[in-house]
């Protein structure tokens, strides 16, 4: 897949031609083949003479072979903005590796749109809902923060405002940026309940201020109140524990087996944006529960898998980390999960009938690993006084095997 000379890859803004740098435009003008999207294309000017290619759809697969084909060649890549954010040079990164790649960035539309707010950038939370939905803002939606979204078009704005006002966020006020760096660049500014305004350029980005509404917390154990379910829920006060016993670190995947509700999956992708979970579930209704749950609460990436484990969890990618939290005293499912999982990947699982503490005290036996029990007790009314309601006792094994 080498070629003779590096693969140039170069950031254009919506001002096009003027704006690029000396060495941007040395690049083009000496360039063999030019590859970008057909309206970064159309920026370039006629004396720029080299072939040029439009993406294929889809695009990440056909990478490759477009590289490789023009081999020899003094090959361009046009990116939107700063090729390595969100964009086409950190994809060929992964494709060609770092060494084949020159880079020549533009500002990104982020960094524009907080210089155009005077917002601190640092201080804001940046979301890509190019490829994602929208569902993805749950996860950083809370009082007083500041939010910038890529949008993935035109329509993007309006379904910011519509999820913004169901979440509680109708007073947050969207300030919407077309066409950044170009000669068209708009401000549109409204408020998120009563959105009235009219799909605009598709090249945009949406800023969120907040303001008041409704908390989510960040932290693990979310109040059971926000999920929908049967009531196959692991209760806010295990959750918590098993969260931290699970111990979520970025890039990590997750396999939660019997996922129930899903809880335990969506807090473990709350985590961290770069987290991943599959949720293996073999009821229908609640599968489709765990799919409307992670949707609500901000990580609509959780794959859900409907099927009986250990069945359901052949040709699933490895695992780093697995919960068992149903289907304990299944044939197979316990070795299966052990057998999955990465070197020095870490296995949870949660027992909350004898038989199920059987198979734990099994494992504990076979492998070694962490047994803890624990009983939670919430205040209740008793007449005109309060007393202790005691749920089940649950029973967590933790274990790296070795």
């Amino acid at each position: 897949m080498s070629t003779e000379h590096p693969v140039t890859v170069i950031g254009v803004g919506a001002g096009g031609w003027p704006d690029l740098t000396g060495a941007a435009h040395g690049a083009l003008l000496g360039a063999d083949v030019v590859l970008g999207g057909p309206r970064q294309l159309d920026l370039l000017p006629a004396e720029v003479t080299a072939r040029r290619v439009a993406w294929p759809s889809p695009l990440v697969p056909a990478l490759p072979g477009l590289i490789e084909a023009e081999r020899g060649r003094r090959l361009c890549v046009l990116a939107s903005g700063d090729p390595m954010f969100h964009g086409i040079g950190a994809t060929l990164t992964r494709v060609i590796g770092a060494d084949r790649l020159r880079v020549l960035p533009h500002p990104s539309s982020v960094s524009l749109a907080a210089a155009r707010l005077g917002w601190d950038l640092a201080a804001a939370d940046v979301v890509s809902l190019v490829t994602a939905p929208v569902e993805t803002l749950h996860r950083v939606i809370n009082p007083g923060r500041r939010i910038l979204a890529l949008s993935a078009g035109a329509h993007t704005p309006e379904a910011v405002a519509a999820l913004l006002t169901a979440r509680g966020y109708g007073a947050a006020t969207l300030t919407v940026l077309e066409q950044l760096g170009g000669p068209a660049e708009r401000l549109s500014t409204g408020a998120a309940g009563g959105w009235a305004l009219p799909p605009g350029d598709p090249l945009n980005v949406v800023a969120i201020e907040c303001g008041d509404g409704p908390e989510l917390p960040v932290v693990p154990g979310l109040d059971d109140g926000v999920y929908e379910g049967d009531g196959q829920l692991t209760k806010r006060e295990v959750r918590a524990v098993t969260l931290a016993a699970l111990a979520a670190a970025p890039g990590r995947l997750l396999w939660d087996v019997g996922a129930g509700s899903g809880s335990i999956g969506i807090e473990w992708m709350r985590a961290h944006p770069s987290c991943r979970a599959i949720a293996v579930e073999s009821s229908a209704e609640r599968a489709a529960t765990v799919t409307a749950n992670a949707a609500r609460l901000g990580v609509p990436g959780l794959r859900v898998v409907h099927g009986r484990a250990p069945a359901a969890l052949d040709g699933l990618p490895r695992p780093d980390t697995v919960f068992i939290g149903g289907g304990l005293t299944r044939d197979g499912v316990l070795d299966a999960c052990l057998a999955a999982l990465r070197p020095d990947g870490r296995l949870v699982a949660n027992a909350v009938t004898v038989e199920s503490e059987a198979v734990l005290a099994a494992g504990h036996a076979r492998h070694g690993g962490e047994l803890t029990r624990i009983t939670v007790q919430r205040g209740s009314p008793v007449g005109g006084f309060t007393g202790w309601r005691p749920f089940m006792p649950v029973t967590i094994w933790s274990v790296v095997p070795r």
